[in-house]
């Protein structure tokens, strides 16, 4: 019985020896403005994207979802995902985003901002205007868009507009930076562009990430410009020519780490066909699952070297 207990024991370590651990982390998607969880394209692409890799996904809803994506300011509706990514017992080992144009901002405000929540491990961004837009997002002539227009009207920079109405908080006129920099309240903090306070602890925490994958649709006439899907945006003062990432002060001085990201081989500039938001199944699955599939550890070792190689999201790009 004793030796049958031993056998026993010795097959388990041999197991965990060659045998590499997988699991996989959950993601989060945040949609964007004027879209809300319940509505069907966003459960349909959550749930291809599990489908897919084999993920829970789950979609974060901040208060009424259409509503509220347009007039609650950015920094209450991340507020709002960071208290509930710290309750998500789900989350705890850390999980991945999928961000969806507005969403991707809030997504990289619990980045960077979130005291205690779960590390995020990929960010994958579709259509996000991380370097700012140069004009309000297209809307229509809906309710949402009359009252917008609107409360736009106060001026942009103003605080009414600020804390009312959304967008509000990523418009970047680029003939107007000195007051931008100074009222608007949302966009400057995240990319640490204030000269007098910028944060490291921003940069760190956003530099950490394993890797940043930034989708920009092609025909994009959403964001203006809709190179700001990779941080490209103009020079200060001048509305052309649109300059690559590389070639802003954000990547050179490297005010959030994402030129950290880039040197060390972690952020894929990715360009897609499409209007905005408009990615296929056959694009999402080549570019955003396998960000989101399951992840292989290196096997336990107990002292021993094993020659197995772990399967790598590095060799998925």
């Amino acid at each position: 019985m004793a030796f049958s207990s031993l056998l026993i024991i010795i097959f388990f370590l041999f197991v965990s020896i060659i045998i590499p651990i997988s699991h996989s982390i959950p993601f989060i998607v945040l949609h964007g403005i004027g879209d809300k969880c319940s509505n069907k394209g966003m459960r349909k692409f959550t749930k291809y994207l599990s489908d897919n890799s084999g993920a829970k996904g789950y979609c974060i809803e901040i208060g009424n979802g259409g509503w509220d994506s347009w007039f609650m300011s950015l920094e209450e509706q991340s507020q709002i995902v960071c208290n509930k990514v710290k309750k998500m017992k789900e989350l705890k080992e850390g999980f991945n985003f999928v961000g969806l144009s507005q969403g991707n901002l809030i997504g990289r405000a619990v980045v960077e901002f979130c005291d205690g929540a779960p590390p995020v491990k990929n960010f994958i961004s579709l259509g996000g205007p991380h370097a700012g837009i140069a004009s309000v997002p297209l809307c229509g002539s809906g309710i949402w868009c009359i009252l917008a227009d609107d409360i736009m009207k106060l001026g942009i920079y103003s605080d009414a507009v600020q804390n009312s109405l959304a967008p509000s908080g990523y418009i970047k006129i680029p003939n107007d930076i000195p007051n931008y920099l100074e009222h608007c309240k949302f966009l400057p903090k995240l990319n640490n562009e204030r000269p007098d306070a910028r944060n490291s602890t921003y940069k760190e925490r956003f530099s950490s990430l394993e890797n940043l994958v930034l989708i920009m649709f092609e025909d994009d006439k959403v964001l203006v410009p809709k190179e700001t899907a990779w941080f490209g945006y103009y020079p200060d003062g001048e509305f052309e020519p649109v300059l690559p990432p590389q070639q802003t002060k954000l990547y050179i001085e490297d005010w959030i780490g994402l030129r950290r990201l880039d040197e060390g081989g972690r952020v894929q500039f990715i360009k897609v066909e499409g209007g905005h938001l408009g990615i296929s199944y056959s694009d999402a699955k080549k570019y955003i699952v396998p960000y989101l599939e399951e992840e292989q550890q290196q096997p336990l070792q107990f002292g021993l070297q094993s020659k197995h190689v772990s399967w790598s999201l590095a060799y998925r790009k």
